[in-house]
């Protein structure tokens, strides 16, 4: 790789170490071929240059994501980059077109939603972070463009993360193919639904892992020809047979053996068996249970496992019927017989076995026996029976066991597609491939040669891909790629599998001598192999041999090579098991054709193999080829571990180092023109000067350095091995020469800076010493105006205090006589106020009786004047409708009702008038006799109290004498005296108190009747109230007779023999009200149509109906014309729009919104559906977004359910009451015509909206319309994100593809580079203010207009966000500048537009504008955990702010993310987030729905004036559209 002479002093290389594989350190001495090297740990280390690598200093601390990009291509650079990126959760890291993934071992949901999946849909390879899904896409995207099936092969050793990652691509190809599976699974979900079952009968412990696949997995995805997922399958390839007989201490054998032993008693009583220990084919190893595993658990999972996969429970007990006869049949054990060579059962126990075996498997123990020991021989002339000696009967015995479970396996995978459904007709399939990866263990056998051969056909299959796309690259280049060799193991595979002289063929051929041993096998190959190259003979072993692998050199140990390659059918053991009784192994060993079954044909496990590895490989050459490698970081399977050295050697064994030695035979190293221009143009500074390509200037830096054998592509500077390393120093040295330089210019600058410090501390000094003379003549002096200060300061104190105590007593004298004068004038105040307050109360009450009494006199007077009028209009309405009799009857007797039930009504408010008056006397009286009985007892007591005072008093104070005896006597009597008198007292208050209470319950009961009574009253009340309802509706059909008979007695009057001209035009617009066009009420209905007869037609009654018939003809034909109309572009009438308000007043007018039946409302829809066809035309969309959203509010603010009490009962009896009155009034003033104006103006009137009850076809169209406007709002909204997404793709990728003139520092280039880098940004502004012109042109509603700027806006915010996070190559300062100055732009387009139209559709780019401040901030390893959170990026989440940081990196000043600190702070928070099930992905989603609703519309939107807006020139002079003149007032 690098060359020696590149390694200097001071040089920054790589050097072996035994602990972390390589570590970095910094050239000290070179002495000859020694290099003395200072590491990074402290140590010193001593090696020969020839082991020493260069390091690229300049490398990301955060990495590259494809190692392709790694100026030095070899191992440290490769494990530094991969622990760098592993550091900063980055799992994924291409290598060309090869993805590693290293297993994280936490969970990283993030990386796997919807949200990802659709940003690496249809995206190219590499021109998004490195992902799992890009590999899945390419492979899609390539089977539908070609038309031809691709495979991902996933490898890499257990627990790596392969089944992981299988699941993440067969998601991802089931998300892009959309099928479901049986029961709403998915194919994804069914395939690793039977994962448990493949894993317990196909994975085992091995040293290196717990549960190791020791098969491989083909999972073939089908598709159909329009890519839609069509079926699956899987294919099992290369399982190891010879472990059910043979295993090594401390591996295991199978999961399902141990599972079984470990099932609960019934089962294992059932199949007989124990402990493990007692089983030979398991206790050849000490190892029977895992840490952390139970194994009675793991049954019952994986017999849940096998139901769900489709597996019943007669085909569950007949596999485990058949696990438990291997275990069983391999304690069967033989000894020598009675005759030479012949053998038989050895003991009872070894009988147990045979017998419990021939049980299980439902065959003849006899036969089984027979079997196990005797071969039949067919010759020509005669069949010959032998017996077998016991090592052969051994042999036996293990090849009936390995042929029974290897069916076994092969029946469970059929079954298992035969559950997930294939589909033979597939057009083409993607393929995932999961096979153990190559092994190298202390003692490796045959089952290691076995897969470490499969890894070497599978290696030379990647390195030819991966030469091929070498070439690829290099033609895409156009650069000359002939002479370059071809990295290649054929010569290892001719060794194993050549014929005849290969390690297989010398196996197969000593198995199939009986005196061979493995020392002879052993003694073969070395004779055979002494002379090759990959062949090593071991020097202290006489069995073992070495094979150079392309992973390294591994020893196999040749003892059981024989034993393990023994694998054939044997005839007997076929015709035993064929003739089972049981259905399931008879099923499984199907009848052999004739020819076949007549001998034992010899077969070996090594040819077996070898077939099946060849179909492997047919299949995947067959297909177009894709790899990812999982690595796993750690032994210990805990985050956050990567161990230098495990990784390498899995790096090796996965052929990624294979890959790499491929590229260093070519040019490991290529760059990109600008990239080599930006690192090595100082080199030749003349080359960036002139006015050459960027071509033409890498050549001149090349020549200039002397360098040969690097070629130029198209796009790129290829380098050989070694030349990076030259340039670097090349670079160093120049770049160590400018440091020299500065540093020259800097010694200067500190020299004259301490001269000039040190003559200004000179000059300082002196002035100090000045400053102290004045200072010291400066005290003197202020110390004796201070003391004349002290005198004068005292003399005043003394005196101020002096005149301050004065001052103190007098205004204390002051302030009393002021409060004295104050309180006596508050009190005179306080009185006089109270007196005219008195006044002013007594006034009031005086006026305001006198008001209510005139008031009261007013009312009576109103009532009075009332009644009379009405009964005069009573009086005319009876005799108005005397020739209607019943109804008058039925009217008399409801008054009567009336009457009689408003009597009792006033009887009985005067009865509860008068309860509650006497109640509340009762109340007050007793209150008052309770309070003056209370008011006698207190005032007894207090009495008594004194009494009993004084008594005590007098006693006291009295000498003890005879003579005052007598006093005391009648002190006592006194006493007494006032005793018995309160003892009245109480008994009367005890009276009192009773009476107290039969007054309440007295009371109680007046309630009780009173609550009773009103509720009678509330009852009567209601009746009253729905009486008067009936005779006022009574009322409404005698006025509307009474009109309809003065309307018909006047036109009899009017009519004249011209009458019907006269009376035509009138006829059609008055009384059309048809089913069609919307009626009045049936009655009126009825009414109309009657008189059109009678005035059309008075002597001709057999033609009723043709009049009927004639309206409704013209009404149709009206709708027509309404409908032609507005199919046209009729413009808009001082900012109104004519069409909407053209069909909302036709609506009105023809009263459509009340008919159950109408044709009108879906041909509107149509004509809007027809008109809205084209999608791209914004005018139009813009036009008729405008038409739907005013009539829509025009319908909001009309129609309403029926049954919507929206008006009084009053307003509705009154206005339907008086239509023909109004018709009548209107014929009186206007004989001929005036009547019918005068009914146009008055129903027509649109300058107040007055609600009317809509039915079913009304409250649909409303619906009708309210989707259409949300959907034409969608399409003006989705045609804009249409119309900038390419822009925005331009503008994240903008400075990737103009970078290049931006780094030779060519001032016209420049500028002309950011005018065409700003020149995106002006097309997204532009095409949002042509947008914005048109839809204003049409009058578009302010609020939908902001509503689609601020989800357009919202979409740049997605768009630009999870672009800059998912490219690195984004996530630059340069990037962030610009992205800065396209947003400025957007602001001021912003502003531009006003809020009016935009609204806080700048704020929806919070985001992004935030990611930009922090792209562009400098300093920021000096930012701490919370000025970035609270203050940088406030409204970012933990994920999207880890992300950002991650991912920067300076390409204008090379400085450096935030502090290591701060991100492990980041991951900690991050972690909790997970732990606390918060989402944790940094994606942004498109919100797509619709922001507003029906209401909000509504209250956004201005009246509009419908009534004043001119109809259009199509239906202006037509007579069915008079109305459409009426103009508001």
């Amino acid at each position: 790789m690098a060359l020696s002479v590149n390694i200097i002093v001071g040089s920054h290389v790589w050097v072996e170490d035994p602990v972390l594989a390589w570590i970095d350190g910094e050239v000290k001495r070179i002495d000859g071929q020694d290099v003395h090297v200072q590491t990074t740990k402290g140590k010193k280390v001593v090696t020969n240059i020839s082991k020493v690598l260069p390091k690229d200093t300049e490398a990301s601390p955060g990495g590259v994501d494809d190692m392709t990009k790694l100026s030095y291509l070899h191992e440290p650079g490769v494990l530094q980059n991969l622990a760098a990126r592993y550091e900063l959760n980055e799992i994924y890291t291409y290598t060309g077109n090869i993805l590693i993934a290293i297993n994280p071992f936490q969970r990283l949901p993030h990386l796997y939603d919807t949200h990802m999946m659709e940003q690496y849909k249809g995206a190219a390879l590499g021109e998004l972070s490195p992902h799992v899904f890009a590999i899945g896409d390419v492979a899609y995207r390539a089977m539908i463009n070609e038309g031809k099936s691709n495979s991902i092969l996933v490898s890499g050793e257990s627990g790596a993360g392969k089944t992981e990652t299988t699941k993440m691509l067969m998601r991802y190809l089931a998300y892009l193919g959309g099928r479901s599976g049986i029961e709403g699974r998915t194919v994804e979900q069914q395939v690793l639904e039977s994962n448990p079952v493949l894993e317990a009968f196909g994975n085992a412990k091995t040293v290196r892992n717990n549960n190791s696949s020791r098969f491989g997995k083909f999972v073939e995805i089908q598709f159909d020809k329009s890519g839609r997922i069509s079926g699956a399958a899987i294919r099992t390839y290369l399982l190891e047979r010879s472990r059910v007989c043979q295993i090594s201490d401390p591996e295991r054998n199978y999961h399902c053996f141990y599972l079984l032993c470990a099932a609960p008693a019934e089962e294992r009583d059932k199949y007989k068996l124990g402990n493990p220990e007692s089983f030979h084919y398991l206790n050849q190893s000490k190892c029977y249970k895992l840490d952390g595993v139970s194994d009675s658990e793991e049954y019952l999972a994986l017999r849940r496992a096998m139901d769900i996969v489709g597996i019943n429970e007669e085909e569950q007990e007949a596999i485990f019927r058949v696990v438990a006869a291997v275990l069983h049949l391999g304690n069967i054990e033989f000894t020598k017989g009675k005759e030479i060579d012949s053998s038989i059962i050895k003991d009872e126990k070894s009988r147990f076995h045979l017998d419990t075996v021939a049980e299980l498997l439902k065959c003849d123990p006899k036969s089984l026996e027979d079997a196990l020991i005797k071969r039949v021989m067919v010759t020509p002339e005669e069949v010959i029976t032998r017996t077998l000696d016991p090592e052969a009967a051994l042999g036996s015995r293990d090849a009936l066991a390995k042929i029974i479970y290897s069916r076994l396996f092969d029946w469970i995978v059929e079954k298992i597609n035969t559950s997930i459904g294939q589909d033979s007709h597939s057009k083409a399939i993607i393929g995932v491939l999961d096979i153990y990866g190559f092994e190298s263990f202390k003692h490796n056998r045959f089952e290691q040669f076995s897969i470490n051969f499969t890894n070497e056909k599978l290696q030379q299959h990647f390195n030819q891909h991966v030469f091929k796309m070498e070439q690829e690259d290099y033609e895409k280049e156009q650069i000359n790629w002939s002479y370059i060799e071809f990295v290649d193991n054929q010569d290892v595979l001719d060794l194993i599998e050549k014929k005849p002289g290969g390690i297989f063929a010398l196996l197969d051929e000593a198995c199939m001598f009986p005196k061979s041993t493995h020392e002879t096998f052993a003694q073969k190959l070395y004779q055979t192999f002494a002379k090759n190259k990959r062949f090593i003979k071991p020097k202290l072993s006489r069995t073992n041999f070495t094979i150079s692998h392309y992973a390294g050199e591994v020893t196999y140990m040749a003892d059981l090579f024989l034993d393990k390659n023994k694998d054939y059918v044997v005839a007997e053991h076929q015709d035993l098991l064929t003739a089972s009784k049981c259905s399931f192994v008879a099923g499984l060993f199907p009848p052999l054709p004739k020819e076949s079954s007549k001998s034992s044909k010899f077969s070996s496990v090594g040819s077996q193999f070898k077939l099946q590895l060849h179909s492997l490989m047919e299949t995947l050459n067959s297909t177009k080829p894709h790899y990812i490698r999982c690595v796993k970081p750690n032994n210990v399977l805990k985050p956050s571990i990567f161990e230098n050295l495990n990784v390498i050697q899995q790096l090796r064994c996965g052929g990624v180092l294979e890959a790499i030695r491929i590229s260093c035979a070519g040019y490991p190293t290529r760059r990109t023109f600008d990239e080599f221009l930006l690192r090595f143009g100082i080199l030749s500074p003349e080359a960036l000067e002139g006015n050459s390509d960027d071509k033409v200037a890498c050549k001149m830096v090349l020549d200039k350095m002397g360098l040969m054998g690097y070629q130029l592509g198209k796009t790129k500077v290829f380098l050989r091995a070694g030349q990076m390393a030259e340039l670097d120093a090349r670079r160093a040295e120049v770049l160590g020469n400018a440091a020299r330089t500065i540093q020259r210019q800097i010694r200067t600058y500190i020299a004259r800076k301490e001269f000039i410090l040190l003559r200004q501390a000179a000059i300082q000094l002196q002035s100090c010493w000045r400053a102290i003379s004045a200072c010291k003549l400066y005290e003197e002096l202020r110390r004796e105006a201070a003391s004349l200060k002290i005198q004068k300061k005292f003399r005043c104190h003394f005196a101020r205090k002096s005149y301050l105590t004065l001052l103190d007593s007098a205004i204390l004298v002051q302030t009393g006589m002021r409060a004295m004068i104050a309180r006596n004038q508050f009190r005179f105040r306080k009185h006089t106020k109270a007196a005219i307050q008195i006044q002013a109360q007594w006034r009031c009450h005086r006026e305001y009786s006198y008001y209510r009494s005139l008031q009261k006199a007013a009312v009576i007077t109103q009532c009075c004047w009332r009644q009379r009028v009405a009964r005069k209009e009573l009086r005319m309405l009876r005799m108005a409708a005397r020739e209607t009799g019943a109804l008058k009857e039925a009217k008399d007797k409801l008054e009567k009702k009336v009457e009689e039930l408003t009597w009792r009504l006033q009887f009985e408010k005067r009865l509860r008038t008068e309860l509650e008056q006497t109640k509340a006397q009762e109340i007050a009286k007793f209150q008052e006799v309770l309070h003056s009985m209370q008011m006698q007892v207190e005032e007894a007591n207090a009495r008594a109290i004194k009494e009993r005072e004084a008594a005590q008093k007098a006693i006291e104070e009295a000498p003890p004498v005879i003579k005052n005896t007598p006093v005391v006597v009648q002190d006592t009597a006194k006493i007494d005296a006032l005793m018995a008198e309160v003892e009245i007292l109480k008994a009367s208050l005890q009276s009192e108190k009773v009476a107290a209470e039969e007054s309440k319950k007295a009371c109680a009961d007046a309630e009780t009747r009173n609550t009773d009574l009103a509720n009678r009253l509330e009852e009567a009340e209601g009746k009253v109230y729905q009486l008067q309802d009936s005779i006022q509706r009574i009322e409404e059909k005698l006025s509307n007779s009474e009109s309809e008979n003065q309307v018909l007695r006047q036109q009899a009057l009017t009519m004249s023999p011209t009458g019907k001209a006269i009376f035509a035009r009138p006829r059609t617009i008055i009384f059309q009200r048809t089913p069609e066009n919307g009626s009045i009420l049936r009655g009126e209905t009825k009414l109309s149509h009657e008189m059109a007869i009678t005035i059309a037609y008075p002597k001709e009654p057999e033609s009723e109906e043709k009049p009927q018939k004639n309206l409704n003809e013209k009404q149709q034909e009206n709708q027509d014309l309404l409908i032609k109309c507005v199919s046209q572009d009729l413009g808009f009438s001082d900012g109104k729009p004519v069409a909407a308000s053209v069909i909302y007043k036709c609506l009105l007018h023809w009263r459509s919104f009340e008919v159950e039946r109408t044709s009108v409302f879906d041909s509107i829809i149509q004509t809007i559906t027809s008109s809205i066809e084209v999608a791209d035309n914004m005018d139009v969309l813009a036009y008729w977004l405008c038409n739907t959203s005013t009539l829509l509010m025009l319908l909001q603010h009309t129609i309403k359910a029926s049954g919507a009490a929206s008006l009084t009962p009053q307003r509705r009896r009154s206005s339907s009451a008086s239509i023909f009155g109004r018709i009548s009034q209107g014929l009186r003033s206007s004989p001929q015509s005036g009547g019918i104006s005068f009914l146009n103006s008055r129903m027509l009137r649109l300058d107040d909206l007055r609600q009317v009850e809509a039915k079913y076809p009304a409250l649909l169209f409303k619906q009708q319309l309210t989707a259409y406007l949300e959907k034409i709002y969608g399409m003006i909204r989705d045609n804009l994100k249409k119309e900038i997404s390419p822009l925005l793709g331009l503008c994240i990728q903008a400075p990737r593809t103009s970078r290049t003139s931006l780094v030779k520092g060519r001032s016209q280039a420049n500028a002309v580079a950011q005018q065409a880098l700003m020149a995106h940004w002006q097309s997204i502004v532009k095409s949002l203010d042509n947008n914005l012109k048109t839809m204003k042109a049409n009058h578009v509603p302010a609020f939908l207009v902001r509503n689609v700027f601020t989800q357009i806006f919202s979409f740049i915010n997605v768009q630009l966000f999870n672009s800059l996070l998912l490219r690195r190559e984004c996530c630059s300062f340069s990037n962030g500048e610009y992205v800065k100055s396209g947003l400025a732009e957007l602001e001021q387009w912003c502003c531009y537009a006003t809020d009016e139209y935009v609204g806080s559709a700048w704020d929806e780019l919070k985001h992004i504008r935030q990611a930009v401040g922090f792209l562009v901030v400098h300093q920021k390893p000096k930012k701490t955990i919370n000025e970035i959170t609270n203050e940088l990026c406030t409204v970012l989440s933990i994920q999207q702010i880890y992300r950002i940081s991650t991912m920067y990196w300076d390409d204008k000043y090379g400085t450096r993310s935030v502090s290591p600190d701060i991100i492990s702070s980041i991951r900690v928070m991050m972690t909790e987030e997970s732990n606390n099930a918060v989402s944790t992905s940094f994606l942004l989603d498109d919100d797509s729905s619709i922001p507003f609703s029906v209401d909000d519309l509504s209250k956004s939107m201005q009246s509009v004036e419908v009534a004043d807006v001119e109809p259009p020139p199509l239906i202006r002079e037509h007579s069915g559209f008079v109305f459409l003149h009426q103009r508001s007032d």
